[in-house]
């Protein structure tokens, strides 16, 4: 009988795997307390140094290793680390601590890493939250050159499945392309590290599956089936030709996905849906366009102003949008005004007052109009940009009317400034509001009238709606895009975009999740934003769907109270 380990499953496209186990050990590294003789302190002091510059040095000679077509997002963890270890906190805290405490650099890091870690934890941001990873994976590098640890990788990974507690970002991205064909972690939620890099990078993973490096060994046969989240070992011969037959067909329909870049999103019954993709960074419209999108539905903006120790400013922002609106070349480019705020913080930006929740404190806009130095400086550059090319302003967290009308009238007073200033603009500039908490979607409406279009950002939306963290492991089962009032929310919001007349789009996760695509086009949803590596698919799923079939049989599943699996009824719609 075959072994079962339960986790959750991630990957875009290729969703089996099949391969024998190759552990590898990358948990926590830990210190024993050390005190050091004065005569040694500055000589520890020294270590110390040489240990976070062997670690750059590192990472800087994996980073040279990866191919030069790597997408852009896939480098930036590593990069992101290569940060880290500037960063005063890391690089020269625990150097003082040394000298303060006459403790041994081991130590002295260890305490720096738990202090930093419990300042993440009470982060409410789901998102930054898991960032701790990033803090964890830098300090285990330079505590294992401290101890004299080697990271000597197997020499044979072709073919095998990864299984360990945690992998780093530069462990992933090496060991995919040195031919690893799926990854195990005991930790790891959705939003983790590897799962995020699983879904850029096509390859099966399971994430956040308990105990898996305990149970599992070296060299055993195991399957990942990343679609039920599942680890299985000890599998019957007719359990793994089972997989083997739908591993070739999701390679098959993978490679048939690679035809349909230039092929435009449209229905059996000829209905074409708009489908644009979510980026960070300029240097992301490449992947954007390599995959076929219609244009950019989500541009965040707040990697302008993190890991630095300044504001970014006007011209720097300009610059920015505007390669990636002429990288778009004519394509359009929503951009989202800033979310920073609470606990998304950044050097010179003014300190908020102690929040117990700041996920419901200061932020993204509520910031903006608190702080509106911050915020004008975002709007002009955005208003410049617009002469380029098609461009869109988004505006992030609203919750009711009042924050709506004092942006727009910032967003007038500025536009006014640069016509005085003979400045170039485009009018007009379409201005959205994201809709993305209960209090929006309920009022939907109103702020249909007083914007140009809306745009559900689902994350946020399903987590305040359920009280659900999704990056806690613990309650992630109960964050259900499906629950009855995430429905009704969405639906009302579609509903008040067709009495207004005004687009309604899509730019959360469940977007790109092709198991709701079906859904959504059935509820009147005609744009989708989404990561770029999820467009093909997404894509695929839209040219094979009839509408007018569709829509009469949803609405008769949604009355239906005798409906009691309600995902696989959307399973089995969008499958016939």
């Amino acid at each position: 009988m075959s072994i079962a380990i339960q986790g959750i499953g991630v990957s875009s496209g290729i969703r089996t795997a099949i391969g024998k186990v190759l552990m590898l050990s990358r948990g926590s590294i830990q210190a024993e307390p050390g005190m050091i003789p004065a005569n040694r302190i500055e000589a520890e002091v020294e270590r110390f140094f040489h240990a976070v510059q062997l670690a750059a040095t590192q990472l800087t000679e994996i980073r040279k290793e990866i191919p030069a077509d790597t997408p852009a997002d896939i480098l930036e963890f590593i990069d992101t680390h290569l940060l880290m270890l500037q960063d005063k906190a890391i690089a020269e805290a625990p150097a003082q601590t040394i000298r303060d405490e006459g403790c041994s650099a081991e130590w002295a890091l260890q305490l720096r890493r738990d202090q930093l870690l419990r300042v993440f934890e009470d982060m409410e941001d789901a998102y930054l939250r898991t960032r701790k990873d990033d803090l964890e994976h830098v300090v285990n590098r330079i505590m294992g050159i401290l101890q004299g640890q080697k990271r000597n990788d197997p020499a044979e990974i072709v073919g095998h499945i990864i299984v360990s507690e945690d992998l780093t970002p530069a462990d992933t991205i090496m060991l995919h392309h040195r031919g690893a064909c799926g990854f195990i972690t005991d930790f790891g939620s959705p939003m983790s590290h590897t799962a995020i890099l699983a879904a850029s990078l096509g390859i099966p993973a399971i994430v956040g599956a308990h105990g898996a490096s305990s149970h599992l060994h070296s060299g055993e046969l195991v399957v990942v089936d990343a679609a039920n989240g599942t680890v299985l070992a000890d599998c019957e011969p007719r359990q793994i030709r089972f997989f083997e037959r739908r591993l070739h067909r999701e390679q098959e329909r993978r490679n048939a996905l690679q035809t349909l870049r230039d092929t435009p999103a449209i229905t059996r019954d000829g209905v074409h849906i708009e489908l644009q993709a979510n980026i960070e960074l300029p240097e992301d419209v490449k992947a954007v366009l390599e995959e076929g999108g219609d244009g950019i539905g989500l541009y965040r903006t707040e990697f302008l102003y993190m890991n630095r120790d300044q504001l970014p400013t006007e011209e720097e922002h300009y610059q920015a949008y505007v390669r990636v609106i002429q990288g778009m070349a004519g394509r359009p480019v929503t951009i989202r005004t800033l979310d920073l705020g609470a606990d998304k913080q950044c050097e010179h930006q003014p300190e908020p007052a102690a929040c117990i929740n700041p996920a419901l404190g200061l932020r993204a806009i509520r910031l903006c109009l608190k702080e509106t130095s911050i915020f004008r400086v975002q709007i002009r550059a955005i208003l410049r940009a617009a002469q380029h090319g098609p461009v869109r302003l988004m505006i992030p967290m609203l919750t009711n009317l009042w924050e709506a009308r004092q942006a727009r009238e910032i967003i007038e007073e500025e536009r006014q400034y640069l016509a005085q200033q003979n400045i170039v603009m485009n009018q007009p500039l379409p201005i959205g509001a994201m809709i993305e908490t209960p209090a929006a979607a309920l009022t939907a409406e109103s702020f249909a009238r007083m914007f140009d279009f809306l745009s559900i950002g689902t994350n946020d939306l399903i987590q305040y709606t359920l009280a659900v963290d999704r990056a806690d492991d613990s309650v992630n089962h109960l964050y259900d895009p499906l629950h009855p009032a995430v429905l009704a929310l969405i639906q009302k919001v579609l509903e008040a975009g067709r009495r207004s007349g005004k687009d309604v789009a899509m730019c959360g996760e469940m977007a790109g999740n092709p198991r709701y695509t079906a859904l959504l086009l059935g509820l009147g949803l005609k744009t989708l934003s989404m990561h770029p590596a999820s467009l093909p698919e997404v894509k695929q799923l839209i040219r094979r769907l009839d509408l007018r079939q569709l829509k009469p049989r949803l609405e008769k599943l949604l009355l239906d109270p005798a409906v009691e699996d309600f995902a696989q009824a959307m399973e089995e719609l969008a499958s016939d």
